[in-house]
């Protein structure tokens, strides 16, 4: 075959497009996280059943890192386009297999400990079967963004190692994140910064004070809590940075591995921020971290 001028021309364009376009993910897969029902489920509804949906890099050529995806919304709605699915899509990029979580929440009538419980059988769903998706099983952290962010926060303060005891393998296994992710994210349920609207959706209008504070995360970090990265803006006034300062000082003390980022401007809510060529460089500074930490093999 002879390719006039122009024609070769347009082949080069072709070829180097096709390289420079990121990783993509294989097909996405939705899964039950209990396939016979979630304990305390009110219904049987979409609403009632909470999910992983799995988004897998093309290319493993040997075990990589995990992250459990919680999108924001408030505990009483879920983002799960700009910060679920997009931020997935992101992870696959670096190589990292990515799973956006779907948990219960008050704006379907759950309240704590329900999204808890989510996340923790999230945590050991894919670590039981992490060799289904070849990933290192000590390797698997949870991101959350704003109300997703306090729930990744609880998960990383408020865990187990699984019960030896139990009847489903799954039980038997740890819900100890490895590492947290924590994006503009509720933290504190009992400060002057708390974000009321995740607090009602969460415990109620008139929380027991107890339970507000063990849920106030700050206050739950021990040197066993996860290595953390966390970023937020000096501009967002729905979640201050207040809260993640709280939760990085917490980390500081207790002399766990931590990496904080607050920009100047920037409001609440913006997912990977691709409209802010400063404010998106905030991926950049999580991948440095997750290669920092050991956590992109290969890459």
């Amino acid at each position: 075959m002879h390719l006039k001028p122009w024609g070769i021309c347009l082949m080069a364009i072709f070829v180097c497009s096709l390289r420079a376009m990121p990783t993509r993910a294989a097909d996405a897969e939705v899964m039950l996280l209990w396939p016979q029902g979630a304990p305390g489920a009110k219904g049987d509804t979409d609403n009632d059943k909470p999910t992983l949906t799995s988004y897998v890099p093309e290319k493993q050529d040997q075990a990589r890192a995990a992250v459990i995806v919680c999108p924001g919304g408030g505990y009483s709605h879920l983002a799960m386009g700009h910060e679920g699915e997009d931020v997935a899509k992101w992870l696959n990029s670096l190589g990292v297999t990515a799973f956006v979580l779907k948990y219960r929440h008050g704006g379907n009538g759950y309240r704590h400990p329900v999204p808890l419980q989510d996340a923790q059988r999230a945590i050991r769903y894919v670590r039981a079967d992490a060799e289904k998706w070849n990933i290192d099983p000590a390797k698997i952290g949870i991101l959350g963004f704003s109300a997703g962010g306090h729930l990744a926060s609880t998960a990383g303060t408020h865990f187990d190692r699984g019960n030896p005891d139990a009847s489903e393998a799954i039980d038997r296994v740890s819900c100890r994140p490895d590492f947290l992710v924590l994006c503009y994210a509720v933290i504190s349920m009992t400060s002057d910064q708390t974000h009321k609207g995740s607090r009602n959706s969460l415990l109620g209008n008139s929380p027991d004070p107890e339970l507000a504070k063990s849920l106030s995360n700050e206050t739950q970090v021990t040197p066993d809590t996860p290595p953390t990265f966390l970023f937020s803006t000096n501009a967002d006034t729905t979640v201050p940075a207040e809260n993640s300062v709280q939760f990085y000082l917490a980390l500081r003390k207790a002399k766990v591995p931590t990496e904080l980022h607050i920009y100047e401007k920037g409001q609440h809510g913006v997912g990977l921020a691709p409209k802010d060529p400063i404010l998106t460089t905030w991926k950049e500074r999580l991948a440095d971290w997750l290669k920092v930490r050991g956590l992109l093999s290969g890459k």
